[in-house]
């Protein structure tokens, strides 16, 4: 996607006295550019005044995770950043992992390994995820490295193991391909070649 998109609230009361301040990021490919409180929290900039509403709202302390995007490659909560700290940022939100309207590996494995029950904390967990795995490039990452990556998310539904598992499944499909052996094809050693045969001196004795 391209083109420059400009965003100002479009409710009045929505304004502040507050002096408002100019950013320009790049979210899911599209650039924007728009005008701000400078007290605006990230996440309600993107719910609120873009409508990717994909990013959820949960304990606003940082705790729960459900708020993470993924920021210059880093999964970072968004419900404790201002919208003006990602000026110049690149961002990406739930809504970016799928393309041409196929779902991402992430995606793809959350449904195949059924890492969901209710889905508040699903977005979250992608995002948290696709930062792990876009790091580590690891086709099998152990189960120790998936739960740390993750550790910054909450799910009050499952246990966590069918979510491991779709990490699992994601990271096979992301990476399987690119990091299997390379098989070096047969090297038939060639055939021996006859001596030539050489003159000689015309048998007599000396």
């Amino acid at each position: 996607m391209g083109g420059i998109y400009s965003h100002t609230p479009t409710r009045p009361d929505l304004q502040s006295e507050e002096t408002m301040e100019k950013i320009h990021l790049i979210i899911n490919g599209t650039e924007y550019a728009a005008e701000v409180e400078p007290r605006l929290l990230l996440v309600h900039f993107l719910r609120d005044q873009l409508g990717m509403t994909g990013t959820h709202v949960g304990c606003d302390t940082t705790s729960c995770g459900v708020c993470t995007v993924v920021l210059n490659g880093k999964a970072v909560k968004s419900c404790t950043m201002f919208a003006v700290q990602a000026d110049g940022a690149r961002v990406i939100t739930v809504e970016g992992l799928a393309q041409d309207g196929k779902l991402h590996a992430i995606q793809e494995g959350f449904h195949e390994e059924h890492g969901l029950q209710c889905g508040f904390c699903t977005p979250g967990m992608q995002m948290t995820t696709y930062a792990f795995l876009t790091k580590n490039k690891d086709a099998n990452p152990s189960e120790e490295d998936i739960r740390w990556a993750i550790s910054g998310n909450l799910c009050r539904c499952t246990g966590y193991v069918n979510i491991v598992n779709a990490v699992k499944y994601a990271a096979k499909k992301m990476y399987a391909a690119e990091q299997a052996p390379v098989e070096k094809p047969a090297v038939t050693p060639p055939e021996p070649t006859a001596e030539p045969v050489r003159a000689g001196n015309g048998g007599g004795g000396q």
